[in-house]
C-alpha cells in the first residue's frame, strides 16, 4: 500500500468516480486559490464526498473515500471564478483530513481494489455493458440526457467496469457504494443491482406515461 501523502481536497455533494468526466464551477475564494495552486503543480486535487452539511462555507461531515481529480480545462473569468473540467483517474483513501487553511487539505493514499480485474470481471463486462445499454435507451425514452447508447469500453477490464460504474443512472449514495466497493466484482454485481432496479423504476415511468 502506498504512503499517504498530503493533497488538495475539494469536498461536494457529488460523487466522483474513475474515469468520471466533469465540469465544475469555482467561486469560493478559498476554492479559487486551490485551484490556482493545482493549476502552478500537477493539476491534481481530491474530490470527496459531503455526507452531511453544504459545499459552501465548511462546516461539512466528509467521507474517507474519494477520488483523485485531474484538471484538464480551465476558463478564469474576470470576476475571478472559475469554470474547470475534470476527470477522475483513481480511488483514493483520506487517512485524515488537515485544516481547511486556506482550503481544505487531506493526508490521503492510493485505494486500489483488493484484487485485480481478473477473468471473473471480464466476464461479468459484457452482462453489465448490454444492460446498461439497455437502461440507457429506456432512459431516452423519456427524454431525459444520459450518454450515447453505443458507448465504447476501454480494452483494460479495470478501467471499463468504472466507465460502466460512471454511465449508470444512479444517485451520489449509490455511486459512493460503487467506488467503496472492495474488488470489481463486487462492484459490477451491485452495478447489475442498481441498474435493474433503475430499469424496474423507468418503465414504470413509461407505462404512467
Amino acid at each position: 500500500m502506498t504512503e499517504a501523502s498530503p493533497m488538495a481536497m475539494f469536498p461536494l455533494g457529488m460523487v466522483l468516480l474513475p474515469s468520471m468526466i466533469v465540469p465544475l464551477h469555482v467561486f469560493e475564494p478559498r476554492y479559487r486559490a486551490m485551484t490556482k495552486d493545482c493549476l502552478d503543480g500537477d493539476r491534481q486535487f481530491g474530490v470527496a464526498l459531503i455526507e452531511r452539511g453544504s459545499e459552501v462555507g465548511g462546516g461539512d461531515v466528509r467521507s474517507d473515500a474519494g477520488t483523485a481529480a485531474t484538471i484538464v480545462a480551465a476558463e478564469e473569468f474576470p470576476d475571478g471564478r472559475w469554470r474547470l473540467v475534470i476527470a477522475g483517474t483513481r480511488r483514493i483513501r483520506i487517512d485524515r483530513w488537515l485544516p481547511d487553511d486556506p482550503y481544505p487539505r487531506a493526508e490521503v493514499r492510493d485505494w486500489p481494489d483488493a484484487s485485480p480485474a481478473d477473468g471473473d470481471v471480464a466476464d461479468s463486462l459484457a452482462a453489465v455493458a448490454a444492460r446498461t445499454r439497455q437502461v440507457l435507451a429506456l432512459q431516452s425514452e423519456l427524454g431525459g440526457p444520459g450518454p450515447p447508447i453505443d458507448f465504447e469500453l476501454a480494452d483494460d477490464p479495470a478501467v471499463a467496469q468504472w466507465q460502466l460504474a460512471s454511465m449508470a443512472p444512479a444517485g451520489p449514495w449509490d455511486r459512493q457504494r460503487l467506488l467503496t466497493a472492495e474488488t470489481g466484482a463486487q462492484r459490477l454485481e451491485l452495478l447489475a443491482e442498481l441498474l435493474s432496479d433503475a430499469e424496474e423504476l423507468i418503465r414504470a415511468r413509461i407505462e404512467m406515461g
